[in-house]
C-alpha cells in the first residue's frame, strides 16, 4: 500500500506539519496540496527533502508508489535482487470464499448485496464478456450505504485499482471494460490501466446545464475509458446514428463534405463524442433520490456496442439497477453488487416494461440515417432523403 507525503514526513498533526514546513522552508499550503493530491513534490523541494529529511527521491517515490520510467527501467533490471525481497502474491484461486445467496435473481441475473471486491474474489478468471463500473466519483456525496465518498486522493485510488485488477483478471480474452467517471480519474485509472490492457476509446459525453466551477475551465463532459483483453475485441457492433438536422427547419446542420449522396442509409458512423445521453433528473424517470443515476441510453449503447445475448455483464456498483434493467431486456446475463440497500433496483424491475418502451423509442432512432418522423417532416419540405438520392 502506498504512503502519503506525510506519512513519509512524519507529519501527524498540524504542529508537527509546521515544524516540518519551518524545515524545509516552505509553507504548510504547499505540502498540504503535495498530500492532499499525491503528487510528487517539485525537484527544489525535493532536493531539500532529501538534504534536510535524509529522503532521496528514489524511497520517496517509491513510497508513494509513483514511478517514472527511469525507476520502471532500473526496478525491472534489478529484478533478480529485488524479488525475493518480496512476499509471494497470493493465489487468488486459494482464498475465494463461497458468496452469500443472491438477494435477487431474474432469469438472467443475479443482484448481491456485497461489496464488489469480495464478489469478484469468487468469480473464476476470465468469465465475463463485459464488466461496466459507474463509481463513486469521492465528491463528498451521501449514499445510502453511508460509504466514505470524501477519501484522501491516495486511499480512493488505491481502493479502485483493488476492483480494477478484479475486473480486469475476470474479463475473457478479447472482453470489454468500460469504467464511467470524472475526467480526474479516468485520466489516472486510465495510465494504470495502459499496461495491463489494449485501450481503445476514451469517450467523451457531454453534460447538460452544468454550472461553472471558479477558476477551471467549464466542466463539459464525463469520461468513458474502453479498454479490452487482448488485440481484438470478441465483438464490436456500435450502432449508427441519425444524420443531424435543425430541430425546427429540419435542414441539414453539416454539409458532410458535398458528399450526402453517398452517405449510407443505415446513418452515419459513432463517433467518440456522445451529445445524445440525457441525464436522468426528471421524476418520471429517475429511480433513486440520494444520487444520480444513468440513462438507459448510455447502457444500451455499450451493451450493444460490445456483448451479444447471453454474454455475461459484470457492473460491481449497482446505484439505480440500470446496467441490469438494461441487460435483462437485451437478454444478457448479469452478475450484480450493491453495497447499499438494493430495493430501489429490485422494484425497479417490477415497472421494466415501461423501461422496455423507453429503450425502443431510443432504439427506433439508431441505424437509419433518417427516423421517420424525420423523414417524413423533410419530404414535406421536399429536402433530399436517402431514398431520393438513390433514386
Amino acid at each position: 500500500m502506498s504512503q502519503t507525503l506525510f506519512d513519509i514526513l512524519g507529519c501527524t498533526s498540524r504542529e508537527s506539519l509546521k515544524n516540518t514546513a519551518k524545515l524545509l522552508g516552505t509553507t504548510t499550503s504547499i505540502l498540504q496540496y503535495y498530500n492532499d493530491s499525491h503528487v510528487l513534490p517539485s525537484a527544489k523541494l525535493l532536493d531539500t527533502i532529501e538534504e534536510k529529511a535524509g529522503i532521496n527521491q528514489v524511497t520517496l517515490m517509491l513510497k508513494m508508489g509513483i514511478y517514472s520510467p527511469w525507476l520502471m527501467n532500473a526496478l525491472s533490471k534489478y529484478s533478480d535482487q529485488i524479488s525475493p525481497l518480496l512476499p509471494e502474491i497470493g493465489n487468488i484461486e486459494t482464498i475465494r470464499n463461497i458468496p452469500d445467496e443472491p438477494s435477487f435473481t431474474t432469469e438472467y441475473g443475479q443482484l448481491y448485496n456485497l461489496d464488489c471486491i469480495k464478489l469478484l474474489s469468487t468469480i473464476e478468471s476470465e468469465s465475463i464478456d463485459l464488466v461496466f463500473a459507474d463509481p463513486p466519483f469521492n465528491l463528498n456525496k451521501f449514499y445510502k450505504s453511508e460509504i466514505n465518498d470524501s477519501l484522501h486522493d491516495k486511499e480512493y485510488f488505491d481502493w479502485c485499482i483493488a476492483w480494477i485488477d478484479e475486473s480486469i483478471r475476470v474479463l475473457k480474452p478479447g472482453g470489454s471494460l468500460f469504467i464511467w467517471n470524472l475526467p480526474k480519474w479516468n485520466s489516472k485509472y486510465a495510465q494504470y490501466i495502459h499496461d495491463r490492457l489494449n485501450f481503445r476509446h476514451w469517450i467523451a459525453t457531454d453534460i447538460k446545464t452544468r454550472l461553472p466551477i471558479k477558476g477551471r475551465l467549464y466542466p463539459a463532459h464525463y469520461s468513458l475509458l474502453y479498454f479490452i483483453k487482448g488485440p481484438q475485441p470478441n465483438v464490436f457492433e456500435p450502432d449508427r446514428m441519425p444524420m443531424e438536422v435543425c430541430p425546427k427547419c429540419y435542414n441539414d446542420l453539416k454539409d458532410y463534405g458535398g458528399y450526402k449522396n453517398k452517405m449510407n442509409p443505415l446513418g452515419v458512423n459513432l463517433t467518440d463524442v456522445w451529445y445524445d445521453i440525457p441525464p436522468v433528473r426528471h421524476k418520471k424517470h429517475k429511480k433513486r433520490e440520494e444520487a444520480n443515476e444513468l440513462s438507459i441510453k448510455l447502457l444500451d449503447r455499450i451493451i450493444e456496442l460490445s456483448t451479444n445475448e447471453n454474454d455475461i455483464i459484470f457492473d460491481p456498483f449497482g446505484g439505480a439497477g440500470t446496467t441490469y434493467i438494461v441487460a435483462e431486456l437485451k437478454k444478457r446475463r448479469w452478475i450484480g453488487t450493491e453495497l447499499g440497500p438494493v430495493d430501489t433496483i429490485i422494484d425497479r424491475f417490477s415497472d421494466i416494461q415501461d423501461e422496455a418502451e423507453t429503450l425502443c423509442e431510443y432504439r427506433n432512432q439508431y441505424n437509419k440515417l433518417f427516423p421517420h418522423k424525420i423523414k417524413e417532416k423533410r419530404k414535406k419540405l421536399n429536402l433530399w432523403t436517402d431514398e431520393t438520392f438513390s433514386q
